[in-house]
């Protein structure tokens, strides 16, 4: 079975790419081509972090290396997260 795939879209750099849902965002962008600042690859660094600006993610561990507040304030880690749906994502 084929993973669904979205559209994100990266404000800071002005460009975008196709991410399937069955991988993080940083190795699809890294399989489009596009650098994403990233070091630990697992949660933990904070080194990717992106604000969601528009669309869902998901993780698939029980506690990505951000604080509830920022999870709600839109918040994420493009290195753990998945996509659900079609993103808008910017490096602030």
């Amino acid at each position: 079975m084929v993973a669904p795939q979205y559209r994100v879209q990266l404000l800071q750099q002005d460009r975008s790419y196709d991410a399937p849902a069955d991988q993080p965002l940083l190795l699809s962008a890294a399989a489009a081509g596009i650098e994403l600042p990233s070091s630990c690859r697992n949660g933990t660094c904070r080194t990717c972090v992106h604000k969601l600006v528009t669309g869902r993610v998901a993780y698939r561990i029980e506690w990505p290396g951000l604080l509830a507040e920022e999870k709600a304030e839109g918040w994420i880690l493009p290195c753990v997260a998945y996509p659900m749906s079609d993103l808008v994502i910017d490096r602030v």
